[in-house]
Parts: C-alpha cells; structure tokens; sequence
C-alpha cells in the first residue's frame, strides 16, 4: 500500500478538528499538527524549541524553512509508514511547494479535503461556545448546553465568551482564513493534488462526514480498505 497525505483544509469552526481525530482512528495513521509539533519542541528547550520560543515571544512567524524541516522530521517516524494526516499545514504557497516536492521524491500521494461551511453558520457556532473559566470545559450553547445555563457543570462557575470566539472577531478570522487559503488551494490545483470539497455541515454529523471523506479517499486512491468505526 502506498502512503497517503491527506491534507485538511477547514475555517476555524469547520470542524476540523473532529475530523482529523476521527479519520485517524479510522485510517490507522497519524494526525499531525505543526501548532502541536512547535509547542513540543518549545517545551523540549532543545536548540530549535529555544529558536522557535524566541520567535513566537516576539509575536513572529516561524520561517518556512524551519516548518518544512518539522514536518519533514516527522513524517519520517514509523508510525508514518501507512500514510499521516496534515492539519495546520501547509499555510503559505513555499510551503505547499516544498511539501508537494518532498513527498513525491518519497512516493508519497496527496489527497486534500476542505471542509466547507456557510460563514454565518460558522458565526453562529462560535459565538454560542462558552468555557469554564476555571476547568476550560467547552459548551456549546446549541449541542452541548450546560445543564444550568451559563454555568460550569463540574465546578459551578459561571462560563465566558472566549475573546476569539466574539462575533467580531471570528468574522475577521475568516477573512484572513479566506485570504491565507486561497492561494494554496489554486497552487494544489495547479499541480493535480485531488481536491475534494466537503460539506462540513451536512446531515449525518461528524461521523457521517468522517465516512462520506473516507469514500472519496477509496474513490480517489483505490489503496484504502474497511470502513469508519
């Protein structure tokens, strides 16, 4: 079996996340995650770890250089042997064509899923998130609820509105998704990499869009076998 790349491309509250945690249960390979790769390494304090905590105190952009060779770094492991799931990455066009040059000098094939929503569902959706100020525990006020409107279930405090969950804020968060993004997508589709746009929002919920992904994943590769738990 060859390995894959699947690349998820997705608008913050396109639920991204869940699908990454759910494709890699079912693919059997990694989700990786260069926010997370990058807070290791600062954690580690290791040579790169103490470079990359210098840059973000300042408020700088990691170089692409120094992402490319995380990723890179990674996607070596052995758990990377069946393929890995791309999240976060890649966020420039030099990054897009450093990653499509390296994984077809490994044989590696890419497939990219963008998990699309109407923006004012989106809206909607973060701007009725609520947290736990004290626990950090998430509500949603329109699929998870707490049982006591606007107060913890577990420590009784009273929840918050997270400043990047503000209606403002998150309208000005997609347009920069939207201007980030859209350069990368033409530069995939330039260069044949198989897009697949998604409905992030369609009846079924996250398993039913982790399935109909998965389909196109088998109807794109025809390597992939079994089905979503």
């Amino acid at each position: 079996m060859s390995r894959l790349c699947l690349i998820l491309f997705g608008a913050p509250g396109s639920g991204k996340g869940t699908q990454a945690k759910l494709l890699r249960q079912s693919l059997g390979v990694p989700h990786i995650s260069t926010g997370d790769m990058l807070r290791e390494r600062v954690e580690r304090q290791d040579a790169l770890g103490l470079q990359v905590a210098g840059i973000l105190q300042v408020g700088g952009l990691v170089p692409d250089e120094t992402v490319n060779a995380l990723v890179n770094e990674r996607i070596q492991q052995p758990d990377c042997d069946k393929g890995f799931i791309l999240d976060g990455y890649p966020r420039t066009v030099n990054q897009a064509k450093i990653l499509t040059g390296l994984l077809e000098s490994q044989g590696v094939s890419i497939t990219l899923v963008h998990l699309k929503v109407d923006y004012n569902v989106i809206v909607a959706r973060l701007a009725g998130r609520r947290q736990c100020p004290a626990c950090g525990a998430l509500y949603s006020l329109s699929a998870s609820a707490p049982t006591v409107s606007e107060v913890c279930d577990y420590d009784g405090s009273k929840l918050v509105i997270r400043d990047d969950d503000r209606e403002d804020v998150v309208t000005e968060r997609l347009k920069a998704y939207d201007r980030q993004t859209t350069p990368v997508l033409e530069y995939f589709k330039s260069v044949d990499v198989p897009i697949w746009d998604v409905d992030g929002a369609a009846p079924g919920g996250p398993l039913g869009i982790a399935k109909r992904i998965r389909s196109l994943i088998e109807e794109t590769t025809g390597r992939l076998s079994g089905g979503v738990n």
